[in-house]
């Protein structure tokens, strides 16, 4: 859904000739079994250097989201936003009829808030406090994945996926709760049942 979401809003911007540059990179990831794949609790590396524990082998999208923001951020682009469909922990808490925002810039809130109701695609801001961190620590990595139990997720992911944009560039990730919904979302509609 995010890689979608990333390819849509390029072909949009593309159509409508907007007049400054914009990147588009896809986090792509296949979940397979074999010799090679990473086990839980191996430690592996990611582009910026940041060591991860692997808590949960099918968590692989925050993994490849992780190493697109730190390419991307090589880049030092003017802000990053990223789109993803992470976590069912943000489904539970939205249900498919909205999508949960993350910014590392609490002054967007209302901002995103403003254009998800006027798109009708809605969003909530979620919350992405410091103290999260704490149950994100490793004894053996930088940072823990995930967490084992799936409350809070979506906080989670954040916390985790805002270890890998610098400070200095401002970031929202978008965790697309409602980009399976039956019917669509207001004007949009799903073309599926």
């Amino acid at each position: 859904g995010g890689s979608a979401t990333a390819l849509g809003i390029l072909d949009a911007l593309t159509t409508l000739r907007f007049p400054a540059p914009i990147d588009v990179w896809l986090a792509l990831a296949e979940n397979r079994m074999g010799p090679a794949a990473y086990t839980q609790n191996e430690v592996v590396s990611a582009a910026n250097g940041t060591t991860i524990q692997v808590m949960h082998t099918d968590a692989e999208g925050r993994m490849a989201l992780a190493d697109t923001l730190a390419l991307a951020a090589r880049e030092r682009p003017a802000a990053i936003v990223d789109f993803a469909t992470l976590t069912g922990a943000c489904v539970g808490a939205l249900t498919e009829r909205m999508s949960g925002v993350f910014t590392n810039r609490a002054a967007l809130r209302d901002t995103l808030e403003s254009a998800g109701h006027r798109s009708g695609e809605r969003v909530w801001t979620f919350p992405t406090p410091p103290d999260f961190d704490d149950d994100l620590e490793s004894t053996t990595a930088d940072v823990l994945q995930c967490l084992i139990e799936g409350k809070g997720d979506h906080i989670y992911a954040a916390r985790f996926l805002g270890r890998f944009v610098p400070d200095a560039i401002p970031w929202v990730h978008v965790d697309l709760s409602s980009a399976h919904r039956p019917g669509g979302l207001a004007h949009v509609n799903a073309p599926f049942t």
